[in-house]
């Protein structure tokens, strides 16, 4: 069965469901991981609870071309609408940088640089919807996905950040890199995704 034919029987489905049903009434300050929301400027705690999963924080590209370039990411794709401020610069550093994603050789791109919608300082997530990923698969098949984001993006809560969901069909909260783990309670990371998660907050 064709990709097609399967979307147009969920959309033929779920032509009667007129509106999103309510969330559930519930307290939420109760919600709130109160030790992990210590501090009070959002990106260091964000950056704090982001790391504690094995993400990457950074704030400068200086340090997304050092860490591509030691760790041999030579090829990899932008978001068309972030060339300017992320792909030219690792152009002119020396890495290939693309803004097509050929899916038919998703395996040739080493990373990948799209637009986040924001993040999350109590869980240590980034948010990516379908409003403003130029690409899901370039954010998800690569090892290395490099989510930019503004500070000001930065809600407090998860309750804030559901509250704030807006209507993209397809959102992704990444709490770090991929993870998985055997019964042996072995962690394995990026089997399901990206292996190295960073987030890149400029401005």
């Amino acid at each position: 069965m064709s990709r097609e034919t399967i979307l147009a029987k969920v959309k033929q489905a779920t032509q009667g469901i007129a509106e999103k049903a309510d969330y559930p009434a519930y307290e939420v300050s109760a919600l709130h991981s109160q030790p992990r929301l210590e501090g009070a400027d959002l990106w260091d705690i964000f950056s704090r609870n982001f790391r504690a999963v094995n993400g990457k924080t950074m704030r400068s590209l200086a340090e997304v071309v050092t860490f591509l370039q030691s760790t041999q990411q030579t090829c990899g794709y932008c978001d068309p609408l972030l060339w300017d401020i992320v792909g030219q610069p690792l152009s002119d550093a020396g890495i290939k940088v693309e803004t097509e994603y050929d899916r038919s050789q998703y395996d040739r791109y080493l990373f990948g640089i799209t637009r986040a919608t924001g993040a999350i300082a109590e869980s240590g997530s980034v948010i990516l919807d379908d409003d403003l990923t130029s690409d899901r698969l370039a954010a998800l098949s690569p090892w290395t996905h490099i989510a930019v984001l503004v500070e000001a993006s930065i809600h407090r809560t998860i309750p804030e950040a559901i509250a704030a969901l807006g209507d993209a069909p397809n959102i992704i909260w990444a709490t770090g890199p991929s993870k998985t783990a055997d019964v042996e309670g072995i962690l394995i990371e990026g089997v399901h995704g990206p292996g190295e998660q960073i987030a890149l907050c400029l401005g």
